[in-house]
């Protein structure tokens, strides 16, 4: 995969209250003091937290060591889109100061290996993940505008790019779906119409079009280079460094959580190389979120069970492929069915190869803001195993030539030195929905985590929700279906 890095502003901004994503502003805790220098943090104290603990004990899978010591409001365990857009919340809507943990480097689980979609064609009115979604294409709009706003291109700053979304159906069970579908997004509010097979090759002339095949369209969809968008946020971030309210401990893994010794109220964590002392602490690891809460509360009294699995999927980019172009985002109707492991339809998306591993491929198709060919999708169950599997690639070019003929002349061998594939753990939940909420038990303890493969078109409304309990402000959008309590426990 091509770098993204050349898309990204050098000097992005903080978005201004004015747009409407900023919902706090009075400060509720103290607040630290450290200074960002070229990729180190230099601390100008070692601890600051007034209410620090005499007395601490950690739960975890690993002794404290000696380490440097800092101070923070909140830690967030994660820098993935989830993690830096909640760090981002945070900042830019009260004065706490945050820090962001990881133990690798940011992007390196499911964001980085994503296409980018911020697609409503694909959800469903009504459902109970529907309201935070429409709060999060919003709030990715208004990022969008605030980027214009600043006299910078969205394309070039966010890779941004308003494709609009097909998702195509082949079968006259298919297209009636489909009007279903369109009637619903349309009373919904957004911009839909379903388009008959003429209409359709319009629209995408390379596509092989029959006479019952069809689309349902929402003109308004666009999508976003998810590498570059986050290194984005994460220098914005950075502008809070020079006030003394962010800092980034990158490739220090999270070995235990900190106890005070006279409540057992957690007032920090334990990395492999800092203990960081905190008011709230927001676990954020994507697939890694289940195992990390079973290691950190492995010596508590604390029942919790995050019931997270990697999903892993591939895809296959085609740099500067010029043979194939096209005008849109396509998907075809299996991939609705393809995010839930039981739906495994042979019509619309292909049969497994393994029904142990519940693996299924659906075709998706987009241009990303580089020109590259972006190619999809597949989803499976093999633990936390992220490699390449040639079989799978091959599945991936044999089904999105059967929907673009063009592509059935280009063996892909013969692509081999423009060819990329990216492999993600996609975060599943068995329920489909997001774990977003506090531990029950440890009040300041928060989980979001289980996007799957919707992290990056959910996270700016997670964001939200998180900074909101967080900070003890009423939500903007109801919470209760993502609650840990009764899913975890």
């Amino acid at each position: 995969m091509a770098s993204a890095s050349s898309f990204c502003c050098p000097n992005p901004n903080p978005i201004s209250r004015e747009n409407g994503v900023v919902s706090y502003s009075k400060r509720l805790f103290s607040s630290s003091r450290s200074l960002f220098l070229g990729s180190k943090l230099v601390s100008t104290k070692t601890t600051r937290l007034r209410n620090r603990p005499e007395s601490v004990s950690m739960s975890g899978s690993h002794p404290i060591s000696a380490s440097c010591c800092e101070s923070f409001d909140v830690v967030i365990i994660g820098a993935g889109i989830i993690g830096l857009t909640i760090a981002r919340q945070l900042l830019i809507g009260s004065e706490l100061s945050v820090a962001v943990v990881e133990k690798a480097v940011p992007c390196s689980g499911a964001t980085g290996a994503g296409q980018g979609y911020i697609w409503m064609v694909p959800k469903t009115p009504g459902s109970e993940k529907w309201e935070l979604a429409m709060r999060s294409h919003k709030l990715w709009q208004m990022l969008a505008q605030s980027v214009r706003d600043q006299g910078l291109d969205p394309l070039q700053v966010l890779g941004w790019k308003k494709t609009g979304s097909l998702l195509v159906g082949r079968t006259p069970e298919e297209l009636d779906m489909l009007k279903r579908r369109v009637k619903k997004l349309s009373e919904a509010g957004l911009r839909a119409e379903c388009l008959c097979s003429s209409d359709l090759l319009l629209e995408e002339p390379e596509l092989m079009v029959g006479e019952d095949s069809g689309a349902a369209f929402l003109p308004d969809d666009f999508q976003l280079d998810a590498q570059c968008t986050a290194a984005f946020i994460e220098k914005a971030n950075r502008h809070f460094a020079l006030k003394g309210r962010y800092a980034e401990f990158y490739n220090d893994p999270v070995t235990g959580l900190l106890r005070s010794g006279s409540s057992s109220e957690v007032v920090g964590v334990q990395t492999s190389k800092n203990t960081l002392y905190s008011k709230a602490i927001v676990v954020a690891a994507g697939s890694w979120s289940g195992s990390l809460m079973h290691d950190l509360l492995r010596d508590s009294d604390i029942l919790l069970d995050v019931p997270v699995k990697p999903r892993k999927g591939h895809l296959l980019v085609l740099e500067n492929f010029k043979p194939l172009q096209l005008n849109h985002g396509l998907m075809e109707v299996g991939y609705v069915d393809h995010q839930t492991p039981t739906q495994l339809s042979t019509t619309s998306a292909s049969e497994p190869y393994d029904h142990g591993q519940a693996l299924s491929v659906s075709m998706t198709a987009t241009l990303d803001a580089m020109g590259n060919l972006v190619l999809g999708s597949s989803r499976q169950f093999v633990g936390f195993s992220s490699e390449v599997d040639e079989s799978i690639i091959n599945h991936i070019w044999k089904r999105a030539g059967e929907f673009f003929p063009k592509l059935q002349d280009w063996p892909l061998s013969c692509l081999s030195k423009s060819r990329k594939v990216r492999i993600g753990l996609r975060p599943y939940m068995f329920d489909g929905k997001p774990v977003i909420g506090s531990v029950p038990g440890m009040s300041n303890v928060f989980l979001a985590t289980g996007h799957e493969g919707e992290g990056l078109s959910l996270a700016l409304g997670t964001a939200e929700i998180v900074a909101d309990m967080v900070l003890g402000n009423p939500g903007t959008i109801d919470h209760a279906p993502f609650a840990v309590q009764g899913r975890c426990c």
